[in-house]
């Protein structure tokens, strides 16, 4: 069965995403594989990326424990040194996640023609961004076409000159050709995910891509419905109009949802 969304399922952006985001490059490259060859082929490729957790603020708001006053004293002194209980706290663990991307190679020369990227949130903020920003450069120097995949809302965009319109999900395309302009497909919450071009050498012309297609075989064949509990609100907050429209269109489609 479908998601129960028109598009982008935003409860995947969540503890899913990685794993939503390797099945769906997987998927991508092997839809595109009967139209790219026998000239091309298309080449799923990973590296990993250290997600960095926010950093805790350091302040002065105490939160007094059994027999500690607010000034951070016991209060009385009994000349007596005793060893009381530590304090717990959870350390904040830097963790390696995988990030997936596309290649489209010529196969007689293994000349790399397309990239298809993926924005992440491990790849849109922080150190992540910076290191993402710097591997785009390098596309964007090269003689490389690059398509860009948003399927998020937090963080940020990529960077561009003029103002995007407010709408949760895009595809955008730098070609060789155009640079820098870079065409872009908004989609918003109760739109289907677009269809693409995918450019390929001078002559080849473009492929038509549907990326609702993919996100739907993902969707189905990897049982998302059953994993996904849709009678609690998205760990990524919805804004207020869009979480109500969120919430009837899921009590339509028997999703129970009461957030």
């Amino acid at each position: 069965m479908p998601s129960p969304f028109p598009g982008m399922d935003p409860y995947l952006e969540s503890d899913l995403w990685t794993t939503f985001h390797t099945q769906f490059a997987v998927e991508i490259a092997g839809q595109l594989s009967p139209s790219l060859k026998p000239r091309y082929a298309a080449f799923t490729e990973k590296r990993f990326v250290t997600d960095s957790p926010d950093e805790v603020e350091v302040g002065i708001t105490v939160i007094p424990d059994v027999g500690v006053t607010e000034s951070g004293l016991t209060g009385a002194a009994t000349g007596t040194a005793t060893i009381a209980a530590p304090m717990e706290v959870t350390t904040l663990i830097s963790e390696r996640v995988p990030h997936v991307w596309i290649e489209i190679r010529d196969v007689e020369n293994r000349q790399l023609v397309t990239v298809i990227e993926f924005l992440s949130p491990t790849n849109n903020h922080g150190e992540g961004r910076e290191e993402y920003l710097g591997k785009r450069n390098v596309y964007l120097h090269s003689n490389v076409n690059l398509i860009e995949i948003d399927l998020i809302t937090q963080g940020q965009r990529i960077p561009v000159k003029e103002s995007l319109p407010d709408i949760p999900y895009f595809a955008f395309l730098t070609r060789v050709r155009k640079r820098p302009k870079t065409e872009t497909w908004p989609m918003a919450w109760d739109q289907p995910l677009r269809k693409i071009f995918v450019p390929l050498l001078p002559g080849d012309g473009d492929l038509e891509f549907d990326l609702q297609a993919a996100f739907t075989a993902v969707y189905d064949r990897f049982n998302y419905e059953y994993v996904i509990d849709y009678s609690r609100p998205p760990k990524v907050p919805l804004p207020a109009a869009i979480g109500r429209w969120a919430d009837q269109l899921l009590k339509v489609r028997g999703k129970r949802y009461s957030g």
